[in-house]
C-alpha cells in the first residue's frame, strides 16, 4: 500500500482551509451584521425616546414627566430587541457551522410549550407588566406604594417592578402578584398637613396664618420652583379630643412633596410661636367631685360581757 504524498494531501489541506476560511468569514459577517444591527437598534430607539420626549412635553403638566416615561418604554424594547438579535445570530452561526438546527428548533418548541404549561405565573407576569407599561402606571423615578410597601421605583421590565425604600433595601414585585400599586408623583404630588390647634383659638385667625406661611414659602426663590399652585386651605376638618384641626394641601412637583412639606412646617411652628396660637398636646386633668360626698361611717366598740 503506497503512502500519501505531500503532493496528494495539499490539495486537500487547500481544500479544508478553504471551508474553514469560508465558515470563518461567514460568521464573521454574520457577527457583524448582529453588531450593525444591535447599534442601529440603539440608534432607533435613541431617536424614539426622543421623539416620545417631544410629543409628550406638549401635553405634559409636570416637566420631565415624558422623559421618564419614554426612559421606561425604550429600556424595555431595548432589552427585548437585544434578546431577539442575539438568538437569531445564535441560531445562525450554528446552521453554519454544520449544526441542524431543526431539532434544535422542534425542540424547543417542545420545551416551550411545556414551559408554558408550567410556568404560568411567569406568563401571568408578563402580560400584568405588558399593561403597567402600555397605561403608564408608574414610570422610572416614581414614588409609588405597591401591596402597602413604598419606595422609589429603579426598574421596570416586563415581569418584575423593583423599588428601594428609604431605608435601602431593595423590593422586588412580580407584575402578577401586585394588587395594589398607588403612584404617588403621577404629574404632580400634594403635601396635605392636619393641624390641630387649642380651641380657644379664632379658627379664620389660624387659617389666614397658615395662608401667609404658605405664600411666604412659595415666594422664596429656593422653593418658588417646586409649587405647582398656591397653598389651598381645606378648612376646619375635625374636632379632636383636645384640638380643632384645619386642613391645608400644597401642590408640588413630583417628589418635592417632602422638602416642601418639612420647610412649611418648620416655619409655621415659628409663625405660630410668634402669633400666640397654641398648639395643644393630650394632657388629662382629674376632678374631685364635690356635690355628693361620700357616707361616714361610725364604728362603735364591741360591749363587754359581764362576769357571772
Amino acid at each position: 500500500m503506497l503512502e500519501p504524498s505531500w503532493n496528494d494531501l495539499i490539495p486537500s489541506l487547500l481544500f479544508v482551509a478553504t471551508v474553514i476560511a469560508k465558515s470563518i468569514a461567514k460568521i464573521a459577517i454574520v457577527l457583524a451584521v448582529g453588531v450593525v444591527g444591535i447599534r442601529f437598534v440603539k440608534l432607533g430607539l435613541t431617536h424614539l425616546e426622543r421623539l416620545i420626549v417631544l410629543a409628550g412635553e406638549r401635553t405634559e403638566t409636570v416637566s420631565g414627566m415624558a422623559k421618564k416615561r419614554a426612559a421606561t418604554l425604550t429600556g424595555i424594547l431595548r432589552t427585548v430587541a437585544l434578546t431577539l438579535i442575539w438568538a437569531i445570530v445564535i441560531v445562525e452561526i450554528l446552521d453554519l457551522v454544520g449544526v441542524d438546527i431543526r431539532p434544535v428548533l422542534a425542540g424547543a418548541g417542545i420545551v416551550g410549550l411545556a414551559v408554558g404549561f408550567g410556568a404560568q405565573n411567569l406568563i401571568r407576569d408578563f402580560i400584568s407588566g405588558f399593561f403597567i407599561i402600555l397605561e403608564d402606571q408608574v414610570r422610572l423615578g416614581d414614588v409609588a406604594i405597591i401591596n402597602g410597601t413604598g419606595g422609589l421605583v429603579e426598574a421596570i421590565t416586563f415581569r418584575t417592578i423593583r423599588l428601594r425604600d428609604f431605608s435601602g433595601i431593595v423590593h422586588i414585585f412580580p407584575n402578577g402578584t401586585i394588587t395594589t400599586l398607588s403612584n404617588m408623583t403621577m404629574d404632580w404630588s400634594g403635601f396635605v398637613l392636619d393641624m390641630g390647634v387649642a380651641y380657644k383659638e379664632d379658627t379664620d385667625r389660624v387659617a389666614e396664618v397658615m395662608r401667609q406661611v404658605g405664600e411666604d414659602v412659595r415666594m422664596d426663590p429656593a422653593f418658588h420652583d417646586k409649587f405647582v399652585e398656591p397653598i389651598e386651605i381645606v378648612g376646619v376638618d375635625n374636632f379632636a379630643d383636645s384640638s380643632v384641626v384645619v386642613r391645608i394641601r400644597i401642590k408640588t412637583r413630583p417628589l418635592e412633596q417632602w422638602n416642601v412639606g418639612r420647610e412649611y412646617r418648620r416655619r409655621l411652628k415659628k409663625a405660630f410661636d410668634a402669633q400666640g396660637i397654641e398648639i395643644p398636646f393630650p394632657h388629662r386633668t382629674l376632678y374631685m367631685g364635690e356635690t355628693s360626698r361620700p357616707f361616714q361611717v361610725q364604728t362603735r366598740p364591741e360591749p363587754v360581757p359581764a362576769e357571772v
